[in-house]
């Protein structure tokens, strides 16, 4: 991005956003005017995509309403949004979850995620690894005596 374009949008970028990445469910809230009036309207679902960077950044969520997927694409940093809760966390293999509008029913919202098995595995290993030292660093010494 240009650097005088950036310097000009900095102040307009929000720094509080709560981190996310595509395949998370969240529940976007929105001011919503009709008239005079205004509320915060909650939408639901699956981010799909996150595109652009600095103040053009956007990112695409779906969600399933009545049967029919819907998707909606937010700016990131709009004055229109009040905040980002991250319902569920999810590892998807791919940046863009576009082949999730091919899906219908529990499909729709089931991502393909990492196969953490051998890290949990390796991870127990470790620990075990750790809490055998110990014993064995005061059964040396209790020998040698």
């Amino acid at each position: 991005m240009n650097p005088i374009i950036q310097e000009i949008t900095a102040h307009q970028v929000k720094k509080d956003i709560t981190p996310f990445k595509v395949g998370d469910g969240v529940r976007v809230h929105t001011k919503v005017r009709e008239g005079d009036k205004e509320r915060v309207q909650v939408y639901a679902g699956i981010v799909i995509a996150r595109k652009g960077h600095g103040i053009h950044e956007t990112f695409t969520v779906r969600r399933l309403s009545y049967g029919e997927g819907v998707e909606r694409v937010f700016p990131t940093n709009s004055p229109n949004i009040e905040k980002i809760e991250v319902e569920r966390e999810s590892e998807p293999m791919r940046a863009r979850l576009y082949y999730l509008r091919r899906r219908t029913g529990k499909a729709a919202v089931a991502i393909k995620e990492k196969d953490r098995a051998a890290e949990i595995h390796a991870q127990h290993l470790a620990e075990k690894a750790a809490a055998a030292k110990p014993a064995e660093a005061v059964a040396a010494p209790g020998k040698a005596s």
